[in-house]
């Protein structure tokens, strides 16, 4: 029984070992490795920019992230017709900057290439994009309003009555025939902004209220002073904006 059990605890030991190797190895081939730190600053890339990261072929890219993929270090977003890669959890970031601590070596921010009236607010068909948006939707998970649950958002008790107390109707919006709630990527910031029924009438309410205006000419919304104001009292917490 003794030499069973021994016989077990090694082929375990084993695996781990193997697993462990694989992971290392997937994270020390170079140009892996610039994609992976690349997406430390929370932003999702695409292939082709993740290959120019890298500095390697497209389709030498869609190997190196089909193994990264495989490894569990990265996951896919579909938005449209475009496909975005992150990282795959807290996990991963937090293995890398401990190696980039131990290699002594810093990473570059990301620099987005929107242009400015474009990267603070803007629709994204019917809901609000930018970097407003965003802050929107980290505030509304960091204050447990909402938690993502395969790929979609679910409302908390907390967050459907502050919702209601805003002025919207969460059983009508529930009634929609389309999604109630999402994550919804965000073009300039790679991060995602708030979709669905919800984000759609969180952008009505937005303009009914003043915290945005519409710009006739363009998807860009304005975010006066005073809206800003107002928007950040009647969310309460939400101190990012």
């Amino acid at each position: 029984m003794d030499a069973a059990r021994s016989h077990a605890d090694t082929d375990t030991d084993s695996d781990t070992d193997g697993r462990l190797a694989r992971i290392a190895a997937a994270i020390a081939e170079p140009a892996r490795t610039r994609m992976l730190c690349s997406l430390l600053d929370g932003h999702a890339r695409t292939s082709t920019e993740l290959s120019a990261v890298a500095g390697v072929s497209p389709s030498t890219a869609s190997a190196h992230l089909a193994r990264l993929q495989e490894d569990g270090l990265l996951r896919q977003l579909a938005q449209g017709r475009h496909r975005y890669y992150s990282l795959a959890g807290g996990e991963v970031a937090a293995a890398l900057e401990a190696l980039l601590v131990v290699a002594g070596v810093r990473r570059a921010p990301f620099q987005p290439r929107t242009p400015d009236r474009l990267r603070e607010a803007r629709t994204c068909y019917d809901h609000m994009a930018g970097t407003v948006a965003v802050a929107l939707n980290d505030g509304f998970v960091a204050a447990g309003w909402l938690a993502e649950h395969d790929g979609e958002y679910i409302l908390s008790a907390e967050g459907e009555e502050r919702f209601a107390a805003l002025g919207l109707d969460i059983p009508a919006l529930r009634r929609q025939r389309r999604r109630f709630a999402c994550p919804c990527l965000d073009w300039s910031e790679r991060r995602p902004h708030l979709g669905g029924a919800l984000g759609a009438a969180l952008l009505a309410l937005a303009l009914r209220q003043g915290w945005v205006e519409q710009d006739l000419d363009s998807r860009a919304l304005a975010v006066p002073p005073a809206g800003r104001r107002r928007m950040q009292a009647a969310l309460g917490q939400l101190d990012a904006l």
